[in-house]
């Protein structure tokens, strides 16, 4: 529009990709970095840079059947159940869109960071109150639970 070269759709996804990681970096960046450090944080980066728009649409179509699946295992009460446990892989899946690789122990810590970070509490809450420690739970559930 302004005269300059027109982007491709493919360029214009890559231009997406890295204003989600500078935003990230400039509103967590240095939290993040301290809390998980400098290798892991690149590592996310990397593989957010090297997703496909496909890859990104799946995840993206996840993250709703996550929320739709949490909140009605919210509703059902029960961090044990059987929906819950599809909740909890849900989750799992699609940390590992973004994650360099999993862990149980980094899934529990994550889990409780919603509870802990009162942004990370008013994202889940929006769909139920609550629901961030119902996720907090879940995941310790199935990660720590015997």
């Amino acid at each position: 529009m302004k005269g300059g070269t027109e982007m491709t759709d493919e360029e214009k996804f890559e231009g997406f990709k890295q204003k989600m990681i500078i935003e990230n970096e400039l509103k967590y960046g240095n939290e993040i970095r301290a809390k998980y450090g400098n290798e892991t944080v690149d590592s996310s980066n990397a593989k957010l840079k090297r997703m496909t728009k496909e890859q990104y649409a799946q995840a993206e179509r996840l993250s709703l059947e996550l929320s739709e699946t949490l909140k009605a295992a919210f509703v059902q009460g029960d961090p044990r159940s059987e929906l819950a446990e599809k909740v909890f892989k849900l989750h799992k899946r699609w940390l590992c869109f973004y994650w360099g690789e999993y862990n149980k122990e980094a899934h529990a810590s994550v889990a409780q960071m919603y509870v802990d970070d009162p942004r990370f509490t008013a994202y889940y809450d929006k769909i139920v109150p609550g629901c961030a420690v119902f996720l907090r739970d879940v995941v310790n559930h199935f990660c720590i639970s015997p």
